[in-house]
């Protein structure tokens, strides 16, 4: 017996046809400000297909709370709080900072006004000492290279409704996690978390991150396409970042055009895509939603579990 897909598939006009009407609170500026390097986002492009994701999400935030209230009214609890968490998962150099930032920005203009928080899971990655330590510079974002307990802590304390939760800040100018500086997450109505393997669910474990999620986007796109995102994010760097003496890639930044490029496939087909390989891709299909990406970095497609 073949078994059916737990996903339903939705093209590019008929994922926009579900915001037909719908208003768009972002302009011109505010795509600016959200818009990473190499990125190619568009009003356009959130009106088609991130405002029917938007009102897809706000169906589930008011139910699940609406759940949350009532389970509270039957145990007789009073003034407990647990923010609904978002999941952003998928490769390097698929546009999951900008996708988390522009999902953040339409959600905190919803009627309420709902506070959202971003957090990235850049943080919880061991420090570079730590890493060198233990031999895993070079598997640095694969699994065994983040603190998972205290990735998991963090969740936990979130999702209990802890007034307070400090989470670790990652500098990618430095390319380390920054000693004594936090973020902290004060009692969020969301939380957008954000990372490569945020739904890798590790053989053995009790706990996996994903027992904290309320909802988890997959940004998918084809290998090559990936590869030649992260070449191309890899060469703008080169041109800004790398300039600066404080980058851990400075010493990249004298090299020749077909220098750089060969270094950033090297970089990819070592490291990027082994890791996607192994570890990301598999976790594909336990996303709630996976939004698969064309040439132009563009949505194409959307397949929504059932």
């Amino acid at each position: 017996m073949t078994l059916s897909s737990p996903f339903q598939r939705f093209n590019r006009q008929e994922w926009s046809a579900l915001s037909a009407g719908h208003p768009l609170s972002l302009t011109d500026e505010d795509i600016l400000a959200l818009r990473g390097l190499c990125d190619r986002l568009s009003l356009n492009e959130v009106a088609r297909m991130y405002i029917p994701l938007s009102r897809l999400l706000k169906l589930r935030f008011e139910a699940g709370k609406d759940l949350f209230l009532a389970q509270n009214a039957f145990l007789g609890r009073q003034n407990e709080r647990s923010p609904f968490v978002i999941a952003i998962s998928g490769s390097v150099a698929a546009g999951k900072s900008t996708f988390a930032r522009t999902l953040q920005a339409l959600l905190t203009r919803w009627p309420g006004q709902p506070n959202v928080s971003l957090i990235t899971t850049d943080g919880f990655l061991f420090s570079n000492a730590v890493l060198e330590e233990k031999n895993l510079m070079r598997r640095k974002g694969f699994p065994e290279s983040y603190d998972l307990p205290r990735l998991l802590g963090f969740l936990h304390a979130v999702k209990a409704g802890e007034q307070e939760v400090t989470a670790p800040v990652y500098s990618h100018l430095t390319y380390d996690v920054i000693p004594d500086k936090a973020q902290v997450v004060r009692q969020p109505d969301i939380l957008i978390f954000e990372g490569l393997n945020v739904l890798q669910a590790p053989h053995g474990a009790s706990v996996i991150a994903s027992d904290y999620f309320d909802f988890s986007v997959f940004l998918d796109a084809d290998k090559e396409d990936l590869e030649k995102w992260y070449i191309e994010r890899f060469l703008a760097l080169q041109r800004t970042a790398f300039q600066n003496p404080s980058s851990y890639f400075y010493r990249y930044r004298t090299l020749e055009h077909n220098e750089a490029v060969e270094t950033a496939k090297k970089i990819w087909q070592e490291i990027n895509l082994p890791n996607l390989t192994e570890n990301i891709q598999p976790t594909r299909q336990r996303a709630d939603v996976i939004l698969h990406k064309g040439c132009d970095h563009q949505i194409e497609s959307v397949w929504l579990r059932r």
